[in-house]
């Protein structure tokens, strides 16, 4: 039985992720504070008011955005007035979702005068993203001193835990996956791989962004609809053959296996929820209201 954290940090902010038990090591972490997009998200131009808007797909965050459209760092689209409800609204930068919309301004041209017939020299102030991780056994106990290999694309990094039992490492804006590996027979995680998804992280007050953050932790919420990745307009191609019963409303009925399973994650979900809370003292109805998605904002990290 072991216990994993992962924590993505951009501009000192800090996310911790856990699992406790090695038997889900195939379980992918999601993160919050890089990217892992499946596909970019589209830009819109407003005729009526001649502004672009960007529409946010799964995977993406604002400093990946940001380098999409030219900008060193987020702020120059965050911090626009033009942005200022969404802003309000998300909170964090790194954890937006599906369907938001972010104004994006124009860049604006910046002129230094010098002297000709001499060299000068330009720095450019790039923001740093962090990946960080600490890897804790079960009962929380930092794994430290531990040798690990860090897979970042296809960038590798021979990595040492610290004391408190964590890793950092500077990672580029557009990552979209890592991978670790403890190499430490003194610890029970010695070879195992741990994929790392960047970037999937939803809002706390969707419930895939609340499963997300109970997988982290070490509560098995069950796995996570993939469909929510698909672009606002996507639209899915329908078989001639598809056999799907129809309802007398015109809407299709999930088969009688899918129903099941459909309740088996609803009870998983429900029970996570449970043991979340009576872990961390609040009131115990498997309902993951404002109270508990502020508790597991608070523990999760973000």
């Amino acid at each position: 039985m072991t216990k994993r954290e992962a924590c993505l940090a951009s501009g000192g902010a800090c996310y911790y992720f856990r699992c406790r038990d090695s038997d889900r090591r195939d379980t992918e972490l999601q993160l919050a504070s890089a990217a892992s997009p499946r596909g970019r998200g589209r830009l819109s131009f407003n005729t009526a008011t001649e502004m672009a808007y960007h529409t946010v797909v799964q995977g993406e965050y604002l400093s990946g955005i940001a380098k999409q459209y030219g900008f060193s760092s987020y702020k120059a689209i965050w911090d626009h007035a033009q942005n200022a409800a969404l802003k309000k609204q998300r909170q964090n930068p790194n954890v937006i979702y599906p369907g938001d919309q972010l104004f994006i301004p124009e860049k604006r041209k910046k002129q230094e005068t010098r002297s000709t017939g001499a060299t000068h020299r330009f720095l450019l102030k790039a923001e740093k993203l962090k990946l960080r991780l600490v890897v804790e056994d079960l009962f929380q106990k930092p794994v430290d001193n531990a040798t690990c290999e860090l897979r970042v694309e296809s960038e590798v990094f021979q990595l040492k835990t610290d004391g408190k039992g964590k890793i950092e490492q500077d990672i580029p804006a557009g990552a979209r996956s890592a991978v670790l590996t403890v190499k430490d027979p003194r610890t029970p995680l010695n070879e195992i791989v741990i994929p790392i998804k960047i970037g999937d992280m939803d809002p706390v007050d969707k419930e895939s962004g609340q499963k997300a953050r109970l997988n982290n932790l070490g509560y098995f919420a069950g796995p996570i609809a993939e469909d929510k990745a698909e672009a606002p307009d996507a639209k899915k191609d329908e078989s001639p053959n598809d056999k799907t019963p129809v309802s007398p409303n015109g809407k299709k009925e999930a088969p009688p296996d899918a129903k099941k399973k459909e309740e088996e994650n609803k009870a998983l979900f429900l029970s996570a929820v449970e043991e979340f809370q009576c872990d961390h003292g609040l009131v115990v109805d498997g309902k993951c209201g404002p109270t508990t998605q502020a508790k597991l904002k608070q523990v999760h990290g973000c």
